[in-house]
């Protein structure tokens, strides 16, 4: 297993910047346009000052609660499940829900998301409602930047990458839904085609190194580590929560 910091490979759920997948161009910033039904929640700017809800990803939601805990943040994080990486097209439905039954007067919402395979939903949600997203294609785009997210897939698109996430809930968030603990033998249907894995790390530890490594035995491929901490995904929440990073 290759530890180094600048070897350009990939660990993710899929590749989806390369392949037959259609491409999802990114328009960040994505202010919304606040052309939202008058019977629905209304555009941040017509509301009184409060908290900001986060709606965010399962898989981003405890560092930002972490980010905003120690820039002094006023935010209420709403998690999504996780798992609904594996079904993208529910993404903006559920969030949406959420939008409409804020938990704290006065609040706006913004959304702890990417575009993370809506292809253009969450983009549609956010000019409708005004509450803006994070900028990028998925979450690996905020850890380690978008040009080496495409640097990574250019040179190997059979690439797999992971997090810190994804590490501490592969059975959960992968091998359960995807009925591999059931059916092992769709291994190959699913992963057959990768050729590498790349771990995306924001806080490694030892135990993460470990269950990384094995992880790495499932697939039978070598594994290489890029620490990218999460000075992106911080950024990112300043400019989204209107504040200075």
């Amino acid at each position: 297993m290759s530890n180094s910091a600048t070897d350009p490979t990939s660990t993710t759920a899929s590749s989806k910047h390369s392949g037959s997948s259609p491409k999802t161009v990114d328009s960040s910033p994505h202010p919304g346009v606040g052309n939202y039904p008058s019977s629905a929640v209304p555009p941040p700017s017509k509301r009184e000052s409060g908290p900001v809800e986060v709606i965010a990803c399962g898989a981003l939601a405890g560092h930002i609660r972490e980010i905003a805990a120690r820039r002094g943040w006023t935010v209420i994080v709403r998690p999504l499940s996780a798992a609904l990486h594996n079904r993208p097209e529910k993404i903006k439905d559920h969030a949406e829900r959420l939008l409409l039954t804020p938990q704290a007067p006065g609040s706006r919402t913004v959304l702890g998301y990417a575009d993370c395979g809506s292809y253009g939903a969450l983009d549609e949600l956010s000019a409708r409602s005004g509450a803006a997203r994070l900028p990028g294609l998925h979450c690996y785009d905020l850890y380690a930047g978008a040009e080496m997210i495409e640097a990574i897939f250019a040179e190997e698109p059979g690439t797999y990458l992971l997090t810190d996430y994804l590490i501490r809930s592969f059975d959960k968030a992968v091998i359960q839904p995807l009925g591999l603990d059931r059916h092992p033998e769709l291994w190959t249907d699913y992963f057959g085609h990768y050729r590498r894995l790349v771990w995306l790390a924001q806080q490694p530890t030892a135990a993460l190194e470990a269950a990384a490594a094995q992880i790495a035995t499932q697939f039978s491929l070598p594994l290489t580590r890029i620490d990218t901490g999460t000075t992106g995904l911080e950024t990112a929440l300043a400019v989204l929560l209107e504040e200075t990073p």
